[in-house]
């Protein structure tokens, strides 16, 4: 007997990413809560201590701290969007649809891509609109600067979509996933540089943010935003992102020939 045909990879992951995207913009009051709650947080943060702080790359900018703050809020837009992204596998897993779509001719990548793609490209789209913002606390980027900011903020979902899909195949509930990410990503957050500079904290504190992947691609945001680019920032965030991708793929496997032995 002939082998049975296998379904090319693209079509499949495009498949899959467009009922990604249908299933997020049904739920118009995930994506506003999304964007709301950082938007808010920032309004808030940057009002209240705009005269306590002066942070060094906000010199030039008439925000102030409110300038600085910025790519922080992008990075947390980011990372509840990834985040619900990437519980979104919990779901389709209690619904049947992973088994279904596990045991048909797609491939795994595409399964993984799917998801990661779908994440990314909504998160993009909300930290755009946050973006759009830099002008008025004095961040004048251009056209590149903004383009570059958000290719990081994009950069950023994929790592932290591609982390949650690594926890996602190991937790059981939506409950459980969210204490678990709310554990690894909100440090995670408050140490990269959100609310203040690595450069001022504490030396057993600076060590821990310089390890954090989130300071590199919140300092891939900033720097574009500030027009000077850092090799630094940016080839660790394009690093991360492909390793995450990896993971998350890794961390399938495992978990199939787990359930299947």
């Amino acid at each position: 007997m002939s082998a049975a045909p296998t379904t090319p990879g693209l079509p499949a992951l495009c498949a899959l990413t467009r009922r990604e995207l249908v299933r997020m913009l049904r739920q118009p009051s995930r994506v506003i809560a999304t964007l709301g709650a950082p938007l808010l947080l920032w309004v808030f943060l940057a009002g209240g201590f705009a005269a306590s702080f002066n942070p060094p790359s906000a010199d030039g900018a008439t925000g102030g701290y409110a300038a600085w703050l910025l790519p922080g809020m992008v990075s947390l837009v980011v990372m509840f969007s990834a985040m619900f992204s990437s519980m979104s596998l919990i779901d389709d897993r209690n619904a049947g649809f992973l088994q279904g779509a596990i045991v048909s001719p797609a491939p795994r990548w595409a399964i993984i891509g799917a998801k990661i793609l779908g994440g990314a490209a909504v998160a993009a789209v909300q930290g755009a609109v946050l973006l759009c913002s830099a002008p008025l606390v004095g961040l004048w980027p251009g056209p590149f600067g903004l383009a570059l900011a958000l290719l990081g903020a994009t950069l950023s979902a994929v790592f932290i979509t591609s982390l949650g899909l690594t926890f996602a195949w190991w937790v059981n509930s939506s409950q459980g996933f969210h204490g678990v990410m709310n554990l690894v990503l909100m440090p995670m957050w408050l140490l990269s540089g959100a609310f203040f500079p690595a450069e001022g904290a504490s030396r057993w504190l600076a060590v821990l943010m310089n390890l954090n992947p989130l300071r590199w691609t919140t300092d891939a945001i900033r720097s574009a935003l500030a027009g000077e680019p850092s090799p630094v920032a940016w080839g660790l965030t394009l690093g991360l992102s492909a390793a995450s991708i990896a993971v998350a793929l890794l961390a399938m496997g495992a978990h199939e020939s787990r359930r299947n032995d």
